[in-house]
């Protein structure tokens, strides 16, 4: 097999076809190896679910609820809720910013969302006090 030499107009040196003969059977391996990645994709069973849109509309937002206070049920704040997180079991995480003042010295703290009680005009943990709160490991993202 005889070698092709290209000159390089930018560096002009001449260099072998190695990119040339690298590329062709990566250009005809990397379309196969998609397909197949398509096929396997395709081949897992979708469960659709039918939902009443309008029972889900009635629903909260998840930015509604951000920034909202949580109290307990005789009224006293215990924290605030800072965001909402998804765990791989698919249970919704309720994450408060507990403690300090206007943002300054607080921690965070997880509670699942099943645990709050949410109305339209108020969020409430019950059973919860600032002391118990503040009684909760620390939640930090990693």
């Amino acid at each position: 097999m005889m070698m092709r030499y290209e000159t390089d107009p930018l560096e002009g040196r001449r260099r072998t076809g190695l990119r040339r003969r690298l590329f062709l059977p990566l250009a005809l391996v990397l379309p196969l190896a998609l397909v197949a990645n398509s096929q396997a994709a395709a081949q897992k069973p979708v469960a659709l679910v039918v939902v009443d849109v309008k029972v889900v509309a009635l629903g909260y937002r998840v930015t509604q609820l951000i920034g909202r206070s949580v109290t307990n049920p005789a009224g006293e704040t215990v924290g605030k809720i800072d965001d909402f997180i998804i765990q791989r079991d698919k249970v919704l995480m309720t994450i408060l910013s507990v403690g300090g003042f206007l943002g300054i010295g607080d921690r965070k703290i997880a509670i699942p969302y099943a645990s709050l009680v949410v109305g339209p005009n108020r969020i409430v943990l019950p059973g919860a006090t600032k002391q118990a709160v503040a009684r909760l490991p620390q939640f930090q993202y990693r």
